[in-house]
This record gives structure tokens, C-alpha cells and sequence, in this order.
């Protein structure tokens, strides 16, 4: 049996394709290791500890209600970046501005990480996969002080890695820094991430969409048409129509699709016009990962990776996966559109 490549072998092995950065970059990958094995430690004991399961009784800056295992995966993910010295801010789902750290040495560091620190909480009391989403950006503001809002407020395509940790019947961890994607799962026999996805690529098509179809009557025309055309019927050719599959855990959809091919939908609806999904802790992050694997990344209409932030919590119509299966349901909207204009 060949040696495993843990993840800290690995990052050490590409650290050479930043020469700007003098492992900085490296050891914030480190540290969130670090803390997603905290936090897959609290999600495995979760239906055992009653202080970390269930509601904590407050809502979030969306008004979503906070369950007690959100709160306990930002703190962890907050403590291991202030004590690291290498970011000088964040800004999580979970918190209602950004955080600048300000003690001297994190005002040293030259990045910030925005994250939503447990994605898909709302099933973490039935015990469905759910997972944590990163993006890390190089600051604007002068090393020295104190973080700003404009080191938060960048476009996806100034991204330097993103990646998400999927809390699920194994532990993994995918991330790009621009050179293509790999995934790690978590050995629990030693205690490391070890390399098992390498060079990971997107199917250019697939047969998995993924939409909340419960909302199909109130969203885009287009997307009814599409969904009903594409996805329900037998099309010459085919064996079958696609199969519908919606966790409602976005990490745990968007890496079985990463993996088998397919859509994963979350559209503008009468209820939310501007859309759903944030557009700096969950879209961009994972805009970034697939466009490395092959696919690609839309509000439907624009490329999500060249949106100019508006607001810390921004929410848009998120289309995300398999390249062919984005530009059909693009391809419906446009005509949409047209029929419109």
C-alpha cells in the first residue's frame, strides 16, 4: 500500500506557487484544518451534548434562527484565525458586521477569511451531512492596522483559495488556490487529512438536479420550463429522466454533484427576489472551487465570480455546476427573456 500525502505534506509541496506569499497562505490552510477537525469532533458528539444541540434561542443578521452548534463553530473557527497571526479579519454568516482583530501581530496579517462557519445546520438535529465554506483574500488596507470592511467586500475572482469541509459519514476537506482542486478526507486513525480526491474535475454533463422544487411555482418561468423540460421528461436518447435530488445541505448537494455531474438550482422566487444564497460566504467560494474543476457559476445571467459586492450579506439566484447543465438552464432564462422583451 503506497504512503498517504497528508494534507500538510501537500501544502508544503505547493507553497512554491506563491511566491508572494512566505507561508503565510500555508499555515492559514493549517489552521483551518485545525479547526474543521474541532468541529467535526462537536458534530459526531452533537446528539449526546445537549448544550451544543438544538435552537440557542436567537436569529442570525438573515432572521435565521441560530442553532447551538452555529454559534460553537464560529467561535471555534474565530479563536484558531485570532491566535494564528495571519489574518487580520473575518466576516462569518453568523455574525452581523466583520471582526478586525486587534491585537499587533493579527494587525500584521496580510489576509481575511470569510466564512459561514456550519452550512445546512437546520439539519444537524437529524443527523444529515452539513458542512463549513471558506474564501481567503489578500487585505487592501495597510498591514499594520486594523482590518476594513473593503478587505471584505471583493469580487469572487480576487479569491487566493477557497474550500469547504462536508461533514458527513467521512470528513473532507476540498480546496483550490487557483491550481485546480483536491480533496482531503480525515483519517481518524491518525488524525490527518490525507489527499484521496486528487486533480478533482466536474463531469462537462450529468443526470442529478438539484432544486427545492417546492418553490417551482414561484420562480422564473424559465425555470419551471427548464425543470420540466430537461429534467422530468424522457428526452430522445435517454433512458430516463434526471434524477431529482435536494439535501438541502448546499455543501453536501454541491460535492455530489462535483463528484457525479449535475445542476444544483437556487433561484430568485416571489418570496426572494434577490435570491437565497450569500453571496460572499457560500457563492463565491464555491464559484471559485468549480470553475477550477470545470463548471460553472451563474446567477442565471451573470458569472458569479465577477459580481461587485454590495453588501457584507448580499444574497443572489445561485446556478451552480456540470458546464452544459448551467448554460441549458441559462439558455431557458435568456429565451425567458426574449419572449418577454
Amino acid at each position: 500500500m503506497s504512503k498517504l500525502t497528508t494534507l500538510h505534506e501537500f501544502i508544503m509541496d505547493r507553497q512554491n506557487d506563491f511566491p508572494y506569499a512566505t507561508g503565510e497562505l500555508s499555515r492559514i490552510l493549517s489552521d483551518i484544518a485545525i479547526a474543521s477537525k474541532m468541529v467535526a469532533n462537536d458534530v459526531r458528539r452533537a446528539g449526546l451534548l445537549e448544550h451544543i444541540l438544538g435552537a440557542q434561542g436567537n436569529t442570525n443578521i438573515q432572521g435565521e434562527e441560530q442553532q447551538k452548534l452555529d454559534v460553537v463553530a464560529d467561535e471555534t473557527f474565530i479563536k484558531i484565525f485570532r491566535a494564528g497571526g495571519e489574518i487580520c479579519g473575518i466576516a462569518s454568516e453568523e455574525n452581523d458586521t466583520f471582526v478586525a482583530f486587534n491585537n499587533e501581530i493579527s494587525k500584521q496579517g496580510k489576509y481575511v477569511v470569510l466564512f459561514d462557519p456550519l452550512d445546512g445546520s437546520s439539519n444537524i438535529d437529524v443527523n444529515v451531512s452539513i458542512g463549513t465554506i471558506f474564501s481567503i483574500y489578500r487585505r487592501k488596507s495597510p498591514q499594520g492596522t486594523l482590518a476594513t470592511k473593503e478587505d471584505m467586500m471583493q469580487k469572487g475572482i480576487e479569491q487566493v483559495a477557497a474550500g469547504y469541509v462536508l461533514y458527513g459519514s467521512s470528513t473532507m476537506l476540498v480546496y483550490t488556490t487557483g491550481k485546480g482542486v483536491n480533496g482531503f478526507t480525515l483519517d481518524p486513525h491518525i488524525g490527518e487529512f490525507c489527499l484521496s480526491h486528487p486533480n478533482m474535475k466536474i463531469p462537462e454533463t450529468g443526470r442529478i438536479y438539484s432544486i427545492n422544487e417546492g418553490n417551482i411555482n414561484v420562480c422564473d418561468p424559465g425555470i419551471k420550463q427548464y425543470v420540466e423540460t430537461y429534467c422530468q421528461r424522457v428526452l430522445e436518447g435517454a433512458k430516463r429522466p434526471y434524477s431529482g435530488r435536494y439535501i438541502g445541505s448546499l455543501v453536501a448537494d454541491f460535492h455530489r454533484n462535483l463528484i457525479k455531474g449535475g445542476i444544483y438550482i437556487y433561484p430568485a422566487t416571489q418570496i426572494a427576489p434577490n435570491g437565497h444564497l450569500r453571496l460572499l460566504y457560500e457563492c463565491n467560494p464555491l464559484a471559485f472551487i468549480v470553475e477550477q474543476a470545470g463548471g460553472l457559476a451563474t446567477t442565471g445571467y451573470q458569472r458569479v465570480l465577477d459580481i461587485e459586492p454590495k453588501e457584507l450579506h448580499q444574497r443572489i439566484p445561485f446556478f451552480v455546476g456540470s458546464k452544459k447543465m448551467v448554460e441549458q438552464a441559462m439558455n431557458f432564462l435568456n429565451q425567458e427573456v426574449a419572449n418577454n422583451g
